[in-house]
């Protein structure tokens, strides 16, 4: 690769397309003003998510003597985090790991640190199934039998836009350089430094973070290793009281059930409640872009998920729907997050593959990836990047 070949150019490119993944219930209100694109820097950040947007602003927390640069390929939260169902849980997908700590807690402090505002209610979350259940479950619905409460386990909600757009607010008035519609099209290495190459522009950073969660998988050196999926979901109009009762939801908590087939769901602070279900496979992250919910696999899994909705309990027989949309999730070796070093570049870190729970730990573990890019703080033992699943 000769970096000399491509030229500088001050600013970003506004021409990068939009998919069509639908429109959830919240809205990103904060979009970085333009800066010219920054020749040397001490940290970059790939990738505008929670993870990426919560290292940015914390890198300067931690070294304010030093540069921080963010690079989004789209719009910040156009990826993953904007496209979440907002459902806050504390353990990984594959439980507790080493060394994780309290992520709710962790959680709540970063937010209550940086001011930001986001309906956080961590009312616990109920695990529903179809076998053994709580006695005195206030959840019955019928679904591929009788779904009932199996036990509350620690969580609750937020509203991902708001947290989205906290977090840029954060790191920009930290100052970080936050860019959209700048993509990282590849990366190599010279010396000391870590070349990133953008449109019109070459990058040298003396450290990474890829932040990237399901895209740009070949750049975080995870194309053969993660598996990315994009799930769908639904917002329901605003509920009354009597439907709330008869569904069982009027204590507000989230849920989600243990078994297949796979439900899961959350309240709005209007009233009404979004349902999650089903997965469109592919084998390249690439096909993301190509998703069209209104069409295809994807139209045919949200017209049965809102057939299912209105089948649990006949107080949502004629329930309307809002809101339809789905988004990407990753997947790595036994549902573990990759958090590690870049199997190729030792002064680069990843961070990612969350597999549906990464609402809280992203933003957590975006901190302490911050920490672990200033020399502050060692990366856990969860698995090498290198592992297949």
């Amino acid at each position: 690769m000769r970096y000399s070949d491509f030229g500088r150019n001050n600013f970003v490119n506004d021409s990068i397309s939009k998919p069509a993944w639908g429109t959830p219930p919240w809205t990103i209100d904060f979009h970085p003003v333009r800066h010219p694109i920054p020749e040397t820097i001490d940290f970059a950040v790939v990738g505008g998510g929670f993870a990426g947007l919560a290292a940015a602003a914390w890198l300067r927390r931690s070294a304010p003597e030093k540069s921080a640069a963010l690079f989004e390929m789209r719009s910040i939260g156009a990826g993953s985090s904007g496209y979440t169902g907002g459902m806050v849980l504390g353990e990984t997908a594959a439980g507790d790991l080493p060394g994780l700590g309290d992520v709710l807690q962790g959680y709540r402090n970063i937010l209550s640190e940086f001011d930001i505002r986001a309906d956080l209610a961590l009312s616990g979350v109920w695990e529903i199934g179809r076998a053994a259940t709580l006695p005195e479950s206030p959840i019955s619905w019928a679904d591929s039998g009788i779904l009932r409460a199996v036990r509350e386990v620690p969580g609750g909600s937020v509203d991902p836009g708001m947290v989205v757009s906290g977090l840029a607010r954060a790191a920009v008035k930290s100052g970080a350089l936050v860019f959209e519609n700048l993509p990282v099209i590849d990366i190599d290495s010279e010396n000391e430094l870590m070349l990133l190459r953008v449109p019109g522009a070459i990058v040298r950073a003396r450290n990474v973070l890829f932040a990237t969660n399901a895209m740009s998988l070949e750049l975080a050196g995870q194309h053969e290793k993660a598996q990315p999926k994009f799930t769908l979901a639904v917002a329901t109009e605003p509920l009354s009281d009597e439907q709330r009762d008869a569904l069982g939801l009027a204590d507000g908590k989230p849920f989600y059930t243990i078994d297949f087939p796979y439900l899961w769901g959350r309240h709005l602070r209007n009233g009404g409640v979004v349902f999650g279900a089903g997965l469109v496979h592919m084998d390249h992250w690439r096909e993301l872009d190509g998703i069209n919910i209104a069409q295809g696999e994807a139209a045919q899994l949200i017209s049965r998920l809102q057939i299912r909705v209105r089948g649990l309990h006949p107080a949502m027989r004629l329930v309307r729907f809002t809101h339809q949309w789905g988004g990407p999730i990753l997947i790595a070796d036994r549902w573990r997050p990759v958090f590690s070093r870049h199997p190729k570049y030792s002064r680069a870190i990843v961070l990612g593959a969350f597999s549906g729970h990464g609402v809280a730990q992203s933003v957590y573990l975006g901190k302490w990836a911050a920490e672990a890019l200033c020399g502050l703080r060692e990366l856990p033992d969860w698995g090498s990047a290198m592992e297949t699943p």
